[in-house]
Order: C-alpha cells, then sequence, then structure tokens
C-alpha cells in the first residue's frame, strides 16, 4: 500500500478507500436482509438475536474462518437461540461450507473495482457471469482465511482482467475477510432459527416406565 500511494499519489487511498466502503456497505446491506427475515419469519427481534449471538459474532471477525467458530456456533445456536440439537448440528457445518454470501458479495465488488482500474468495459452478460461465478465459486470453499482471494483469482480470469490486479487490494483484504466471516457466521445462525421454526412443535419425552418390584 505504500508503494502504491508513493507511485500513484494519495488519489489511490481514496480510490482504495471508496472500495472498502462499498464492500462494507453491500455486507450491511446484506446483513440488514437477514435481520429482516429473521423478523418476518421467525417472529424474533433483530435486537436481542444480535445480542445473543454476539460473542461469536466478534470470534468470527477476528479468525476469519467459519469451521474454527463451529463449536461455538451450535452451542449458541443451542443455548442461546432455543434451537435443538439436531437442527444446529446439521445446519451449522453445512452452512460452514457452502454459506458463503458475503465471500460472494465481496468477489463481486472487486472485480468491478479491478475491472474500472484497468479500463475494462464489462457488458452486463460479463456482470452476470460474474455473479454466477462468484456464487458458484464461493460454495464449497474452505472455511478459512484468505481463501477469497484464490477464488477471485479464478474469476478475474474468467472475465478478461489480470489476476495480477490482486496485489493492489491486498493491503485491506484481510479486514474485508472479517467482515464477510462476521456476516457469513450470521447467516448460518439466522438459518438455524427459520429451520427451528419450521421443523414444527418438540416432542414430548418418552415417559420412563416404572420398575415393578
Amino acid at each position: 500500500m505504500a508503494q502504491l500511494t508513493t507511485t500513484l499519489g494519495f488519489r489511490a487511498m481514496l480510490g482504495m478507500a471508496s472500495y472498502v466502503a462499498t464492500v462494507i456497505a453491500g455486507l450491511l446491506v446484506l446483513l440488514g436482509v437477514y435481520m429482516l427475515i429473521l423478523k418476518l419469519l421467525a417472529g424474533q427481534s433483530p435486537v436481542r438475536f444480535l445480542k445473543d449471538t454476539r460473542d461469536v459474532l466478534l470470534l468470527a471477525f477476528s479468525t476469519s474462518s467459519s469451521a474454527a467458530v463451529m463449536p461455538l456456533s451450535i452451542r449458541t445456536a443451542e443455548d442461546k437461540l432455543g434451537v435443538r440439537p439436531s437442527v444446529s448440528q446439521f445446519v451449522i457445518p453445512l452452512g460452514a461450507t457452502i454459506n458463503m454470501n458475503g465471500t460472494a458479495l465481496y468477489q463481486a465488488v472487486a472485480t468491478i473495482f479491478l475491472a474500472q482500474v484497468y479500463g475494462i468495459d464489462l457488458s452486463m452478460g460479463s456482470m452476470a457471469l460474474v455473479v454466477a461465478m462468484a456464487v458458484g465459486a464461493s460454495i464449497g470453499s474452505p472455511a478459512t482465511p484468505g481463501v477469497g482471494i484464490v477464488i477471485l483469482a479464478m474469476v478475474l480470469q474468467t472475465v478478461g482482467i489480470p489476476p495480477s490486479g490482486i496485489a493492489l487490494i491486498m493491503g485491506v483484504d484481510r479486514i474485508l475477510d472479517m467482515c464477510r466471516t462476521a456476516i457469513n457466521v450470521t447467516g448460518d445462525l439466522v438459518t438455524c432459527r427459520l429451520m427451528e421454526n419450521l421443523a414444527g412443535k418438540r416432542l414430548p419425552p418418552e415417559p420412563v416406565p416404572e420398575e415393578t418390584s
């Protein structure tokens, strides 16, 4: 980032700041959609939900790994959100593997940003291809820090953008990785809460037969 600033001037930092702000704004919109779905379909207060899940979201933000917080996500879903173990132990591991909405959003914004940097005009078909590639590539990607950069290189090659442009955004990738991981984990927990509602009432425990003497 220091070399880029000395070469291109402070204008480069302003462009990078607009890129970071766009990604964070998109992630906040995605968070708002999650909270709206939670309120409408599960009838739970978003403020209460965020309060109950703040520990796991902070851990996801600091580690940038959905897999690392999986045990805490399961425990939070069961203890604080009232999700039965059969639901949480199915949804959380599955979500840590395929629920990468935040990563897909980041890759789409990064691709358009780098296209503007290189002066490449993306048609509507190319933009649709970028979105499809970002969503498809993010499904099944490892839940480890920094893997989004590897997937982004593949997306860039698909639309003819030099992958070397990734060097321009490497300096701010870590903070964006932290943000999108927290959004991914939020999506997993919201899905757990919705699945608990859809699963219906819990069956009462079977009575234990009394021993006869």
